[in-house]
């Protein structure tokens, strides 16, 4: 068998798995928000939180208003707010809230989470600033 044709071949076959290699690595991508009103804060007082998911990629609150209709707040990462005094335990079902938001564009009820006031005055922040005590 003649070697410059096995050279090729092995050549062929390391290019191939350096190319499916390239391929696989994942990419750093993320989502669009422009599903939400972004700049535009809307406020809302006497949110009664139902659960609170300190998850990856963003966090999520579901609380309900005072007419009992169902809200879905997205938030930063937990790593991100780890950095600005949150925790998996800033907000427990049954705890009642004030809160900021961007809202979703199409109507529905939620939106993204800038603020979250809590009855004792601590107010936790999305970005910009630390969570403070009014």
């Amino acid at each position: 068998m003649n070697i410059s044709i096995v050279r090729r071949g092995l050549l062929g076959c390391a290019l191939a798995l350096a190319g499916a290699a390239t391929l696989s690595v994942p990419g750093s991508a993320h989502h669009s928000t422009a599903m939400f009103a972004w700049g535009q804060e809307t406020a809302m007082t006497n949110m009664t939180v139902e659960r609170w998911e300190w998850t990856n990629p963003h966090t999520f609150i579901y609380a309900r208003d005072a007419q009992g209709n169902r809200w879905a707040f997205e938030g930063m990462s937990p790593n991100h707010l780890v950095r600005y005094g949150w925790s998996r335990r800033s907000l427990a079902p049954g705890q009642v809230i004030s809160l900021t938001h961007y809202a979703l564009r199409d109507g529905r009820n939620g939106g993204f989470n800038v603020t979250v006031t809590k009855p004792d005055g601590t107010r936790l922040n999305q970005f910009g600033e630390r969570g403070t005590t009014q």
